[in-house]
């Protein structure tokens, strides 16, 4: 029993993304910023999407930071990459039209002291669950490569 247990909880553990915290999933990617950025792209479009937005994060941070009074560098480089899906849109909207407050989709790609990730926020129980597993199945692909 405690074998069965064991290899239960391990087949959990294996399942989960690789950092999941408070309100965001991340995976490690073992490359380079461009390339991970690369990969989110040709991963959204493989999906059968259109990237809509690039929007440049960590440049953002880095021009304004003086401006608000902490230039602290946050990231080396940061984007996220904002899309949709009309047919995944569609279905949650029609669930309940306030899930309009989670569209655009977005995967964001960062990189802090070398440590590229990629990642995505989670979203709440219920329909919008299927976008969450929409963006983990893109995320996770693209930080396979």
């Amino acid at each position: 029993m405690r074998k069965f247990a064991l290899t239960a909880c391990l087949a959990i553990a294996a399942a989960l993304p690789a950092g999941a915290g408070e309100g965001y999933v991340t995976y490690a990617y073992e490359g380079t910023f461009e390339e991970a950025s690369s990969s989110v792209e040709n991963a959204i479009i493989g999906a059968g999407l259109k990237v809509d937005y690039v929007s440049h994060v960590g440049e953002m941070l880095a021009r304004t930071g003086a401006d608000v009074g902490d230039d602290t560098l946050l990231f080396d480089h940061a984007q996220a990459f904002l899309f949709c899906s009309a047919v995944l849109s569609r279905k949650v909207m029609a669930a309940d039209p306030m899930n309009i407050a989670f569209c655009p989709f977005g995967i964001f790609v960062a990189d802090r002291g070398g440590k590229v990730v990629i990642g995505y926020r989670t979203y709440p129980d219920g329909p919008m669950q299927e976008v969450q597993a929409l963006l983990d199945a893109i995320a996770s692909e693209a930080a396979a490569f």
